[in-house]
């Protein structure tokens, strides 16, 4: 569905704007794509951290090469999006119009979820960036005197971005930690 998609984009003109059910299928491919490998990091990276404390650096080794496969997945998905949406679809929404408030949430959400597995200064620059579109998500809603769905939507984020996701001193994700924010946004 992503590559139907893009495609769809692909042939859209410079001015010309996705309809509001194709922007909810765009949404939906990335949301199902990226959801998937967002789990399977989480589950690796459990895995991981169960067989470094067990000292099999043998599965460590195989299991790290895995994740890079899942890190290298997520980082094509969502650059894809994220090109997608700076060079065609934030640049075409109508500036009054809810589209362009979806497409600078959902560059913020895709943005959260690139700085999820990233670290060191890498996952610092993409949590700006997330919170960067975010903000732009709420100034647009603000001048654009939207008041409802996106406004409430952006005004009632809570910003589990990386900056704040949970990592153990000694440098391992602290999944327990993530998850349970996490679960009570859902």
């Amino acid at each position: 569905m992503v590559e139907f998609m893009e495609k769809v984009c692909a042939s859209l003109s410079d001015n010309e704007e996705l309809t509001v059910e194709e922007r909810n299928f765009l949404s939906v491919a990335y949301k199902d794509v990226i959801g998937a490998r967002r789990a399977s990091w989480r589950i690796i990276s459990s895995i991981e951290q169960n067989e470094e404390s067990r000292g099999d650096q043998d599965h460590v080794s195989v299991i790290k090469d895995y994740r890079s496969k899942i890190d290298k997945e997520l980082s094509d998905i969502c650059g894809g999006i994220l090109k997608l949406l700076d060079s065609k679809l934030v640049p075409s929404a109508s500036s009054g119009d809810h589209s362009k408030v979806f497409y600078l949430k959902m560059k913020g959400d895709y943005h959260r979820y690139h700085a999820e597995f990233k670290t060191g200064s890498e996952r610092k620059e993409t949590a700006e960036s997330t919170l960067n579109a975010y903000k732009a998500a709420r100034v647009r809603c603000e001048v654009s005197k939207l008041k409802t769905g996106p406004l409430q939507m952006i005004k009632s984020l809570r910003l589990i971005t990386a900056i704040k996701t949970p990592y153990l001193p000694d440098g391992r994700f602290d999944l327990e930690a993530y998850d349970a924010p996490v679960h009570m946004q859902i």
